[in-house]
């Protein structure tokens, strides 16, 4: 079963609104129907703020295991309206040129299961020809990467905000195939904070300060700040090699090659931005340095210390192999935007480590992608994601998208496709020669994830050496503890 991509954008994942209730599928009008005419139910706005209650902490729950904070599999709807390209087409169609994580005979196999549903009545058929507006719910049984069991530690709190620092691997809200194991998740189901709002991201492998407004009136204040530039950005990260003793200002342009995989590099044609740094000490192997970002771009910090030659000594990207054998340094690569994702894809297929990116070999099967369509600030940004299975698909402006396989891995699985093709007797919640999984939860026929068999990180995997250690505004000053990777006398 395909795991959720990377962020989804204008065909997002519908999260719930403010009242804490998921939105809905439109209730149809009353109206009578000529012959043969299929009721077509308008767009439904969605809410601006989102919060999480309950209901949706209810849908599976967390359990630890060798220092990983792990979720349940469970079921989850993606949903979209039908895109003006799909108008015309067929189901069948757009599955097979659009969404290609899956094979057609899985598809037919979720129809008779009952969990494609068009404005919410079962998919008998696949030839079925999409109308504009159309709306489609795609039930699949969700599985998300496992992240740091680190506690998320509160720094401050008061009825405006509430501050926290933020282990390493967790994204900050809901996004691609993570969605329990996020900050916002966590925070509201174990501390019973909700209706947060998000004042600035930090990347999902970056720790430290994060700051959350309690209301709309203080989001606003620190939204102004953040637009007039009065906020003030301090991170403290442990780089390979001697960096240099004096002030260094970094100021290539950064341009995004995948948002897919989060991944960006030095071009002219990048965006401009500004970094300082300063180192704070040597150990012989290994320099900690400051980091103060004068703009907000992606990964920045990341992509302008490999351009210095100085790498975050563990980063999962921007210290690889595939980069060549200087890394990156002075921009030089040797390779193709291309060439570089598929090499870079491969050599954690190698290692086993593509958790560690966040994607899954699903992802790198589904469709392709827009380069640099927007600035993330300190979060990685995804191209428009599959709204049927959650992985990424071309963005919406792509007249004819490429095609993205970049190296991906073979699933490890034993599921047969064709005999679910033919089987009639598939249920939504049923399972497979009554398999249960060791942590208690039941394997479904349909999904490829539960009979494919992964190797778990380590939590050390899950630490990169890049840490927010200060937030200032006008009015605010918010600071977490050094982290114990950049003590002076620290070694690996």
């Amino acid at each position: 079963m395909a795991e959720p991509g990377p962020g989804l954008s204008r065909a997002r994942e519908e999260e719930p609104g403010p009242a804490g209730k998921e939105e809905a599928a439109p209730v149809p009008k009353k109206r009578r129907l000529a012959g043969g005419e299929r009721y077509v139910p308008p767009p439904r706005k969605l809410n601006a703020g989102v919060s999480f209650g309950a209901e949706h902490f209810a849908e599976t729950s967390y359990y630890f295991e060798g220092g990983l904070r792990k979720v349940r599999p469970y079921y989850f709807d993606f949903r979209t309206y039908c895109k003006g390209r799909w108008v015309g087409r067929s189901l069948l169609h757009v599955f097979s040129t659009e969404f290609r994580a899956q094979p057609l005979a899985y598809y037919r196999a979720a129809a008779r299961a009952g969990r494609l549903r068009l404005n919410e009545e079962p998919v008998r058929d696949l030839d079925i020809v999409l109308k504009n507006n159309d709306f489609l719910r795609n039930t699949v049984h969700r599985h998300e990467p496992p992240v740091t069991a680190q506690p998320i530690r509160i720094l401050a709190e008061d009825e405006e905000m509430v501050v926290v620092d933020k282990p390493s691997s967790l994204p900050v809200h809901p996004c691609g195939r993570f969605r329990h194991n996020t900050v916002i998740f966590i925070l509201g189901k174990e501390h019973g904070l909700r209706e947060l709002h998000t004042l600035h991201r930090l990347d999902r492998m970056t720790s430290g300060v994060l700051m959350f407004a309690k209301t709309t009136a203080m989001s606003k204040h620190v939204d102004e700040q953040v637009r007039q530039r009065q906020l003030e950005k301090e991170y403290v990260c442990r780089v390979v090699g001697k960096f240099p003793e004096h002030k260094v200002v970094c100021e290539e342009p950064i341009l995004v090659v995948s948002y897919k995989v989060g991944l960006c590099r030095v071009d002219p044609k990048g965006k401009p931005c500004q970094t300082l740094f300063q180192r704070l000490s040597y150990n012989g192997s290994s320099s900690v340095v400051r980091c103060l970002p004068r703009t907000g771009r992606m990964h920045q910090i990341r992509v302008h210390l490999q351009f210095l030659g100085h790498p975050i000594v563990n980063d999962p990207i921007y210290n690889m192999e595939a980069w060549g054998p200087d890394r990156g340094k002075g921009g030089k690569i040797g390779k193709t935007d291309e060439e570089l994702l598929k090499a870079l894809v491969e050599e954690h297929c190698s290692k086993q480590s593509l958790e560690v990116l966040g994607i899954g070999e699903e992802d790198l099967n589904s469709s392709g992608e827009s380069k640099d369509s927007g600035n993330s600030g300190d979060c990685t940004k995804s191209a428009e994601a599959d709204p049927i299975n959650g992985t990424s698909c071309p963005a919406e402006d792509e007249k004819d998208p490429k095609r993205n396989n970049v190296g991906a891995c073979p699933l490890n699985s034993d599921i047969n496709l064709e005999m679910l093709d033919k089987d009639k007797e598939l249920s939504l919640c049923g399972t497979q020669d009554g398999q249960t999984g060791e942590k208690g939860w039941q394997k479904d026929p349909l999904c490829v994830e539960c009979r494919t068999s992964r190797r778990d990180p380590s939590p050390k995997e899950l630490v990169m050496f890049l840490h927010a250690l200060r937030y200032k505004g006008v009015d605010f000053e918010y600071c977490s503890s050094m982290p114990e990777w950049a003590m002076e006398d620290w070694e690996e």
